[in-house]
């Protein structure tokens, strides 16, 4: 409760309050009572004055005791309260109460004593004749003629009335003052409220921009200190949403380029500690970012070259560039590890840039001029020593000139293949040859290649065969280019596979998917040269001897791909190859 502002304004206020009020009642019922005691002792000093003069004819004249005891008692009765007359000598003579005979002498009585010396006495005490606390006034009764002391009139009241009578008035004050404090106390919480609410809403509002509700404002309708704190804080609200607003944005644009980038990018704290992870570079690490998040750069980063970097990094204080190749991975990387302050701590940030592609285009290229250089070797060699021959006197011998004739005629016929098939998968790549699809049957890609081939599997003992299912969806193809696809692969199939083999062609449907398989039961193709036979002048070793550019398959796969389609090929050493074509089904309508 006392966490509340409102309480521990108001439970002090009205403590406050109710001792204030309370000692105050007391306070008062204490004046009052003093001012009550003192003005009965006045009353009854008045009364015992009033008396006193009612008695002195039956003092002076004699009187018989049981007159002015008969007088005390009439007394008693019209004042209502207790009537001793006493003699000059102290004996009583009258009393209201009780029997004057059995009553000691009262001359010794503070209140005479008080009354003889000084002209009139009272006192407050306890009274051993009735056996409870009274208030005595008492007053001489003298002689009209001489002024000579005759006796004492005493009045006297319990004590106890007296009390009760103050306890009345104190138990009024003391009502008048809680309810007095009781009302405070409302105001007190009325008036905490009042300054506690603006205050709530204010926290309330902070919650609601906490939870991410910017836009939450408090309105301020009042001038005080509090509409002051209101309007500020209002004014906080707008500039933090501005801030967040931008930061968020910047930090969108960040993520967006961090997101985008083909680069692997990390930052780490001094400890090694992941700070941030783009995808790239999880993609290089094949982690998650949640994953590496807040772990050490050892436990993301498995490679013990980076970390040497970033170790080198951060004892040199300099960044540190290296070209790192994993072998596991067959990746190859340029790693930058830059040191940089932030925020008073020390932080390193990563920067890895895949080169695997390049260094495969530089493969690629190194292959391409070894690959086209060997092919035109060959025939131009071929050609210059036919050349030489004939020029060294060959010429002059007819039947041996026109064999070498011949010769360079076949070797000119290699050269122009090459050429031409050069031309044709420039064409085909660069998009200069158009493509004209149209929806055609399946069979009419597969029946006439395999037709046009099937005299040379004959004579290379092999059998050649197709099967294609009943309903077969048409495709969205190009007939002339897909057939010269077909056969390609087919040819290379009937000539790679031993006499007795078996060469199927084959079709099927999948979905929207037509796939086209053509598999031999030949000497396959080595794991490591398989994801490289689509490559343009690629060969395996074996095909050296074999004939042909090696243009034809990545020939056939950019005019698979302009058609939309995909082409790949699977294959064991020594237990036949399998290569498939998936096109698009033309759907009609």
């Amino acid at each position: 409760m006392f966490r509340s502002i409102r309480w521990r304004i108001a439970v002090p206020y009205v403590a406050l309050i109710l001792i204030a009020t309370l000692g105050l009642t007391f306070y008062v019922s204490d004046q009052v009572r003093e001012a009550r005691m003192a003005d009965l002792e006045a009353q009854l000093l008045a009364d015992a004055r009033l008396l006193s003069d009612g008695v002195e004819p039956l003092l002076g004249q004699e009187g018989s005791a049981e007159d002015v005891d008969a007088l005390a008692k009439h007394w008693a009765e019209l004042l209502e309260a207790r009537i001793t007359i006493i003699a000059a000598d102290g004996v009583v003579l009258g009393e209201s109460h009780l029997d004057r005979a059995l009553m000691d002498n009262h001359l010794q009585r503070p209140e005479v004593q008080e009354a003889l010396s000084e002209g009139q006495g009272g006192s407050t005490r306890f009274s051993r004749t009735v056996g409870y606390d009274m208030m005595y006034a008492a007053f001489p009764v003298r002689s009209l003629a001489d002024g000579q002391t005759l006796g004492f009139v005493r009045v006297s009241l319990p004590l106890g009335e007296i009390e009760a009578n103050v306890g009345r008035l104190r138990n009024t004050i003391v009502t008048a003052g809680l309810v007095t404090a009781f009302f405070a106390a409302l105001m007190a919480l009325f008036i905490a409220e009042r300054i506690t609410r603006p205050v709530r809403r204010l926290t309330e509002v902070a919650d609601r921009m906490a939870e991410g509700d910017l836009g939450a404002r408090l309105v301020s309708s009042s001038g005080d200190e509090i509409g002051m704190l209101t309007r500020a804080f209002n004014h906080m609200a707008d500039e933090l949403r501005t801030q967040v607003l931008s930061l968020a944005e910047e930090q969108g644009r960040l993520a967006a380029v961090l997101d985008h980038m083909a680069d692997g990018v990390l930052i780490t704290d001094g400890t090694g500690r992941v700070q941030l992870i783009n995808t790239a570079a999880a993609r290089l690490l094949e982690t998650a970012e949640e994953e590496a998040l807040g772990h050490s750069l050892a436990q993301v980063v498995p490679h013990y070259q980076l970390i040497e970097l970033w170790k080198r990094c951060r004892e040199l204080g300099e960044e540190q560039i290296e070209t790192v190749e994993i072998s596991h991975y067959d990746i190859f990387l340029q790693a930058i590890v830059s040191p940089f302050q932030e925020a008073a701590a020390q932080g390193y940030l990563i920067i890895l840039q895949d080169l695997t592609r390049i260094r495969r285009l530089e493969t690629v290229r190194r292959d391409f001029i070894s690959n086209i250089s060997h092919e035109l070797r060959t025939p131009l060699a071929g050609l210059k020593a036919l050349v030489d021959t004939l020029r060294g006197g060959a010429i002059n011998d007819p039947p041996a000139a026109k064999r070498f004739l011949k010769r360079m005629d076949s070797e000119v016929d290699t050269l122009t293949q090459t050429v031409q098939e050069l031309l044709e998968l420039s064409r085909v790549e660069s998009g200069q040859v158009p493509l004209r699809l149209e929806p055609t049957p399946v069979a009419d890609l597969l029946v006439q290649p395999v037709e046009r081939l099937r005299p040379q599997a004959g004579r290379a003992g092999l059998d050649l065969s197709v099967t294609l299912p009943d309903r077969l969806p048409e495709v969205m193809a190009d007939a002339e280019r897909l057939q010269m696809v077909v056969t390609n692969l087919v040819h290379n199939a009937l000539k790679f596979t031993p006499p007795g083999g078996q060469v199927a062609v084959r079709a099927s449907v999948a979905g929207d998917q037509v796939t086209i398989s053509v598999e031999d039961t030949g000497v396959g193709i080595p794991a490591d040269d398989l994801p490289r036979i689509f490559e343009r002048f690629y060969k395996a070793d074996r095909a050296r001897s074999g004939g042909g550019t090696g243009l034809g398959l990545a020939i056939a796969k950019h005019i698979v791909q302009g058609h939309n389609g995909r082409i790949w090929a699977e294959s064991v050493e020594g237990q036949g190859s399998a290569f498939y074509i998936s096109l698009p089904v033309a759907w009609n309508g």
